[in-house]
């Protein structure tokens, strides 16, 4: 039996979940997030970033993210930037809840003028993932005081709208796209020297999707994996990002009378069940993207 192996971003975990939705197994593996078995192969993502392919079609499949045979996927440094990219005047952009059952996708951009990035710093502007829940709820509103900002946030049922006609990456496209010409049209007259998009598809790929946009942006454009890491204004709307993403879970919460969990794991498939009790496919497709592998499974829980 193959077996490829690669490393990837979470974000790319993040695209392989809602690309893997349908296929999705019940099984409970350490430090997994998520198992699937598609035709013969199946495919282990890990909380590490690692993933797996198993099965005669596991080269192929692995192919598919970019990847050739068992080379770990190629990441994105700061040699790609400028020099010197950190102390320029950036837009940055960054995206959160792509990969979550309930919830909405969250995408912004911020704009962080070279004078402003010593505040940000005193703030404790950083990577989200490295700080928690409260803290991100905290300093987003701070944030949104101190720099120009773009925040757009897609429902849960207007996703389910959209996503028949825009697959996950096309959709994420379309959004930051989309964030940061409003974004651009705020601060103008001023330019950013640079934009920098957290990086969750290929260039080419991004290149391609952002052609089908009415108000394409395409200019000073560059992209890294951990983005947060190269300039602070991807920090600043990975934060913002989250912490919308955040809210709106909250209000799904207290709307439904339910704790509604992040994430696409097994504990969300008895939510969606008793959201299903309670109304159905419509009242939990006002909360859930329907096409995840959790919606069968919370009928069959029924």
């Amino acid at each position: 039996m193959n077996t490829i192996v690669i490393q990837v971003p979470k974000t790319k975990i993040n695209e392989m979940l809602v690309d893997y939705a349908r296929f999705i197994q019940n099984k409970k593996i350490p430090y997994a997030e998520f198992s699937a078995k598609k035709n013969d192969t199946v495919i282990t993502a890990y909380t590490s970033g690692k993933v797996v392919f198993q099965g005669i079609g596991a080269e192929k499949e692995a192919s598919r993210w970019g990847v050739a045979k068992a080379k770990p996927a190629k990441k994105a440094t700061s040699s790609a930037l400028p020099a010197g990219f950190s102390s320029l005047s950036v837009i940055g952009s960054d995206e959160v809840g792509n990969g979550s059952y309930f919830g909405p996708v969250t995408v912004a951009a911020t704009y962080v003028d070279k004078n402003h990035l010593a505040r940000l710093k005193s703030l404790g502007v950083r990577d989200s993932k490295a700080m928690t829940d409260t803290e991100i709820r905290k300093l987003a509103k701070i944030i949104k005081q101190e720099i120009p900002f773009q925040l757009l946030v897609v429902p849960p049922e207007k996703y389910n709208q959209i996503q028949p006609n825009y697959n996950a990456v096309h959709m994420k496209v379309a959004l930051h796209n989309q964030a940061i010409y409003l974004l651009l049209k705020k601060i103008s007259p001023e330019k950013p020297e640079a934009i920098l998009i957290d990086q969750f598809t290929p260039e080419a790929n991004y290149s391609k999707y952002v052609r089908s946009e009415k108000n394409q942006v395409t200019e000073k454009i560059y992209f890294a994996t951990k983005g947060e890491g190269h300039h602070l204004a991807v920090a600043a709307a990975s934060i913002l990002s989250r912490a919308a993403f955040l809210e709106e879970l909250d209000k799904e919460s207290d709307e439904l009378g339910i704790i509604v969990p992040s994430g696409a794991g097994k504990n969300v498939d008895s939510i969606a069940a008793q959201v299903l009790q309670k109304g159905g496919l419509e009242l939990l497709g006002k909360y859930a993207k329907l096409h995840f592998a959790n919606t069968k499974k919370a009928q069959n829980l029924l």
